[in-house]
């Protein structure tokens, strides 16, 4: 094996750390992580990953009820029956799966955002493939070696892993709960997961060394694992700490594994801990037979996957609220694919395409992005769902408005400039910090509502400004004004012309690097 290909796929063996019985591996700094730090260390902000393992059933999860004569011809024996989907406030043909009753309080109190229709394009219906798809934020026919927070990290701080842990970052920059390591956070040169090991040396740990090796090119392979676990014990010290520092006062449910993972997170995000990045995952929703009880559809395998989910998450965030630490965590779902929309002869659903995500939080906009799926009850078994909304728009999301990075780091990261979708909520997204660089300021438009024509101020620096205007769904509905401007404060008149009455979003970008969004009501 080459030099390069072994230090790439290395991580440190062993788990030396246990929380309430729940192993943690430890991501190491890596460069794209380091920057979200800075980020974190600046407006405080966690990102939540929940890996949602085996291909989620997307049309049994968000019910578009306003096709359920479709759904009845596609796939009567999994079908949820309409009386007993759990109906969302504002979005009369649109529900969940009954099992979600903690999880429609949290849309109905404000704290879920739903992205209808997420995949990408000529989709692949390998678990192996589209997981990695979805980890290394590539096209389907490009095969990338790194994750797209791993691309991310190493291009601000390269060098990994040589001088981390420090005094700048004392704490690791993205933990997986539990013992598996994605490859989301796979680096250039190396990985940057890191599992914690056990402590075998302390002077080797105070000292900075490691125990000597054969002078060989196996001995120096030793020597950099030696060095990787060292450096996972200094992680490990950090974690421990910030364990120590804060206990759970949200009470969580028994036997749910996913509740488990969070409890951690929570507890550690309220010891301080700066890690921006968690990663959460659970099993089985690859439902190919007996998806649901045969005689009762709300029961079965999948409504207990979803209330496994749904009990979770809302028990993490009641949790965050009483640690007083909600407002600076968010969560979003991802799985490798959806399922197809007629189901099979065995009482479940194969391979699929398109999914909704989901992402939970104070600080999400909580609306449904894109149109409910239509069914065509025509639809034969190779019928899928189709895209709306590329799963990279919602990364776009996360690195531009969650943590509010430059958006030419942003393209770099995700290879493309791909639409941010207005995920978060306009006060969370207008927030600027000094880690973004940014001297742009956004006004809010006057009047607001309005009906004919409406005001938007803002401040430049210089150079070339772009408004934007978007509806609720992301797609891009006018250009405001693109054009130079020097520096200042200056105001932009928005005829409403053909809009509809509704929500929109406008944006304002300069040179090309993101700055700031806020929303306009258009009323008749």
């Amino acid at each position: 094996m080459k030099r390069r290909d072994f230090l790439k796929n290395t991580t440190a063996a062993g788990l030396a750390v246990t929380i309430a019985g729940t192993p943690i591996s430890s991501y190491a700094s890596s460069p794209v992580l380091q920057l979200l730090a800075k980020q974190t260390a600046a407006n405080g902000r966690v990102m939540v990953i929940i890996q949602l393992a085996g291909g989620n059933d997307g049309l049994n999860t968000i019910i578009p009820l306003d096709q359920y004569t479709g759904l009845s011809a596609t796939r009567a024996n999994v079908l949820i029956p309409d009386v007993q989907v759990l109906p969302l406030n504002g979005y009369a043909a649109t529900g969940m799966h009954p099992a979600m009753s903690a999880l429609q309080n949290m849309f109905n109190n404000g704290q879920v955002n739903i992205v209808q229709g997420v995949s990408y394009p000529n989709p692949n219906l390998s678990h192996f493939r589209a997981t990695d798809i979805w980890f290394t934020a590539s096209d389907s026919n490009e095969y990338l070696e790194t994750g797209w927070a791993g691309r991310y990290l190493n291009e601000d701080f390269p060098g990994f892993p040589n001088g981390y842990p420090n005094a700048d970052m004392p704490d690791p920059l993205a933990l997986q709960i539990g013992s598996n390591v994605s490859n989301v956070l796979q680096g250039p040169n190396v990985n940057m997961g890191m599992a914690i090991a056990d402590i075998d040396s302390f002077y080797n740990l105070v000292n900075n060394t490691v125990s000597p090796a054969p002078n060989t090119p196996a001995g120096h392979e030793l020597t950099f694992i030696r060095f990787i676990a060292q450096q996972t014990q200094q992680y490990t010290v950090a974690i421990q700490n910030a364990a120590a520092s804060a206990a759970n006062l949200g009470t969580y449910p028994a036997n749910n594994n996913l509740a488990d993972q969070l409890k951690i997170v929570a507890r550690l995000v309220a010891g301080g801990l700066k890690t921006p990045i968690y990663v959460v995952s659970m099993g089985g929703f690859d439902t190919h037979a007996d998806q649901v009880d045969a005689i009762d559809h709300t029961i079965g395998a999948h409504a207990n996957l979803l209330n496994t989910l749904s009990e979770a998450v809302s028990a993490f965030f009641n949790d965050l609220t009483l640690l007083g630490c909600a407002d600076q965590v968010a969560a979003s779902t991802m799985s490798e694919f959806g399922r197809r929309i007629i189901s099979n002869g065995s009482g479940g659903t194969d391979h699929g395409t398109a999914q909704p995500v989901m992402t939970f939080g104070p600080g999400v906009n909580p609306i449904i992005i894109g149109s409910n799926p239509i069914i065509d009850p025509s639809t034969g078994v190779s019928g899928n769902i189709p895209m709306q909304n590329d799963f990279r728009c919602i990364y776009a999301a996360i690195l531009a408005d969650w943590f509010q990075v430059d958006q030419q780091v942003m393209n770099n990261v995700l290879n493309q400039n791909f639409q941010v979708l207005p995920v978060f909520a306009p006060n969370v997204v207008g927030t600027e910090t000094a880690v973004s660089g940014l001297d742009e300021t956004l006004g809010q438009n006057y009047p607001n509502p309005f009906k004919t024509t409406t005001t938007i101020a803002f401040g430049t620096t210089g150079g070339q400004v772009t408004l934007e205007l978007f509806d609720v769904a992301g797609r891009k509905v006018k250009t405001i004004c693109n054009q130079r401007f020097e520096r200042g404060t200056h105001n932009v008149t928005v005829n409403r012309e053909d809009l509809v009455a509704g929500n929109y979003f406008y944006r304002l970008t300069r040179n090309n690097e993101h700055a700031a969004t806020k929303q306009l009501v258009v009323v008749d």
